[in-house]
């Protein structure tokens, strides 16, 4: 007899762990398929987690019960707050993890959840059954069935790796299998595919590196933690260093470019442009003297390095020339190759906002195969695709975040409504909103909305509780306590205004350059120390310190979502809207926006077609046609089930 699942994932890296895991926490029967358990979660480029808006998107898995952040906390062995001399709006955290323990303390999470069956088998093909759900079968000849499937194969699908311009190896990670039937199996049910590329540096031996000639990069040396519900033990840390690379290596690259994959012709798929190969950057900045390079470790049991900055498709023997042209590799030993690896992916405009294929109600695609690059971008995808495919097998309403809400709900409005023609990264300058999305309140701002959902453990909504509760003492503790002129000018000190002459409160004294919350909280006393305390002041801190340009962006996001209140139905005949430019009717019949906010963030529609748009649907209405309602686009968070709307 046939294994009945509600949801099956397929797929064990970042996005198809934290599928599975948000599908079996809503309490659906999941199954996990993957060629390699042993490898669940694996870190297959750097072994980093975090860093400039991607660290943001790991404390929003984790508010939302995610697996991500708790892996990083038991695996790190590094760690550095990202930009902060800058605004705490676009602080970045940023974990060096230990290779091998990462993926074990990934299956140590999985194995906790109820529901959840993990299995090692390559899946080939993907069938529609209608009512019946998804055949899911595997090389092995084991067939399953599920009421929703979330695929989320990275860069297995037809994957080939390339180092230098010799024939390609077909492979989806260096050592594994290409998944090359279900690429076709998939292409077969009529999804669009293309083709992407992307690369990792070569490793080197780090006992044979002259650290003499390099900086030394230490850690923050702090008890940060990226997840709010689980305090793993810290793990001793060690250190980066850093390089530059100079005029020998743009002559050893330069000398053979034509040997290179990218630049010989061999690849095709268009690689990610804020992460180039060293080729590219030689190519496209030749003036530049030198180019940075992070030599970081691999893990506390191996000298093995990272050689971060250096990704390329050389040829093994010119990569070992190249390496030994960078101060303090000169006599270096590699101990793996760097290589390319082309794959294809999914343009992501055939997805709805939660990450169902339209047209093919049950079908989730998540991660990579959707066109982006990065952990965070693959984690953060794949919790809303499992918990969008939980709650179709649930006859729930969606899951979907705004892009006021969430570094997620940015990354995945981006893909459905502008596409991608190169693999996606985010950064901060993507969030019009990100004063709001900030590290610091993650858990205020997402907690709540994942314990009302469902999707946190009973551990977890504790926690939780906890967090916010701390977080209030802290918030009343400065509203109400005062501070005498003695206490409140000896915290003031230099260059943080004038001296006070009478008692003020703790707030106002806050709201001051210069002056922090632990200071002020020392000085005046009253506030117990409690584990988490300080991530709660840190919290309030900003919030207090931002309170302006805060309430601007609440108000900015208000008018949004007024727009967004202005549902358009899924079968609106765009062409037949005349009034409308020609750009604007075929790119909203591609896309096939679910309301008037998301088709005004589309390319090519102006804000005279958005005034023509909503004209055409008023009279379209009128003449008799099906009336948009909320069902017909996915729900936010603020227009869900539990708000009674």
């Amino acid at each position: 007899m046939t294994p009945r699942y509600d949801v099956i994932v397929i797929g064990g890296g970042h996005a198809g762990v934290e599928a599975a895991a948000a599908s079996a926490r809503l309490g659906c029967r999941t199954l996990l398929l993957t060629p390699d358990l042993s490898r669940l979660g694996q870190l297959s480029c750097n072994p980093a987690i975090g860093g400039v808006a991607k660290g943001i998107v790991v404390r929003e898995v984790d508010a939302l019960g995610g697996l991500l952040g708790r892996a990083a906390d038991a695996a790190r062995i590094h760690f550095r707050m990202l930009n902060r001399s800058k605004g705490p709006a676009v602080w970045g955290p940023r974990a060096q993890c230990d290779r091998g323990l990462y993926p074990r303390m990934v299956r140590q999470a999985l194995e906790e959840l109820e529901g959840l069956e993990l299995f090692q088998e390559m899946v080939t093909r993907v069938e529609l059954g209608g009512e019946e759900g998804f055949g899911v079968e595997t090389l092995g000849g084991l067939r399953f069935q599920g009421k929703a499937v979330v695929v989320t194969t990275g860069t297995f699908l037809r994957g080939r790796i390339h180092v230098g311009t010799g024939t390609g190896i077909s492979g989806g990670r260096a050592g594994e299998a290409p998944s090359v039937e279900l690429a076709e199996a998939l292409e077969g049910l009529g999804l669009e595919m293309a083709r992407f590329k992307t690369g990792t540096p070569p490793r080197v031996d780090g006992r044979t590196v002259d650290f003499a000639r390099l900086k030394l990069q230490p850690g923050d040396g702090e008890s940060f933690r990226f997840s709010l519900y689980s305090r793993e033990a810290s793990l001793p840390e060690k250190p980066c260093w850093t390089t530059w690379t100079g005029e020998g290596l743009k002559k050893v690259v330069q000398e053979n470019l034509q040997r290179s994959a990218l630049y010989g012709g061999v690849i095709s798929g268009r690689g990610p442009r804020y992460c180039p190969s060293i080729e590219d950057k030689v190519v496209r900045f030749p003036e530049a003297a030198g180019h940075q390079v992070f030599l970081e470790p691999e893990g506390l049991e191996t000298s093995e390095l990272y050689v971060n900055g250096l990704s390329t498709s050389l040829p093994a023997d010119v990569q070992e020339v190249l390496l030994r042209t960078v101060p303090g590799l000169e006599e270096v030993r590699m101990t793996k190759v760097g290589y390319a690896i082309e794959y294809d992916y999914f343009p992501p405009h055939q997805l709805q906002s939660t990450l169902e294929v339209k047209g093919m109600p049950g079908l989730f695609l998540a991660g990579q195969v959707n066109g982006t690059t990065g952990y965070e971008e693959a984690a953060g995808q794949g919790l809303v695709a499992g918990a969008n495919a939980a709650l179709k097998v649930q006859a729930r309403r969606p899951f979907v975040l705004e892009r006021d809400q969430a570094y997620i709900g940015v990354l995945i409005d981006d893909l459905v409504t502008k596409g991608v023609d190169e693999p996606y990264r985010l950064f901060t300058s993507r969030a019009e909103f990100r004063v709001l999305l900030r590290q610091d309140n993650a858990a205020s701002r997402l907690g709540p909305l994942a314990r009302d959902l469902g999707l946190l453990t009973f551990r977890q909504e504790r926690a939780l509780k906890e967090r916010l509760a701390l977080e209030e003492t802290v918030r009343v503790w400065f509203r109400d306590t005062s501070l005498s002129p003695e206490v409140a000018n000896q915290v003031l000190g230099e260059g943080a205004g004038e001296h006070v002459s009478e008692a003020t409160r703790a707030v106002e004294l806050l709201k001051r350059p210069g002056v922090g919350a632990e200071r002020l909280a020392e000085a005046g006393g009253g506030l117990v120390e409690a584990e988490g305390m300080r991530d709660a002041m840190v919290a309030v801190e900003v919030e207090v310190k931002y309170q302006g340009y805060v309430a601007r962006e609440v108000e900015r996001a208000r008018r949004l979502r007024e727009q967004a209140d202005f549902q358009l139905h899924q079968d609106l005949p765009y062409r037949q809207f005349v009034t409308l430019s020609m750009e604007a009717r075929e790119k909203l019949e591609r896309i096939r926006p679910g309301s008037l906010a998301q088709a005004g963030r589309i390319p090519g529609v102006s804000p005279a077609d958005l005034q023509n748009l909503m004209m055409e649907v008023r009279r379209w209405k009128k003449d008799g046609q099906p009336r948009p309602t909320l069902s017909s686009s996915p729900a936010s968070p603020g227009h869900s089930e539990r708000n009674g709307e």
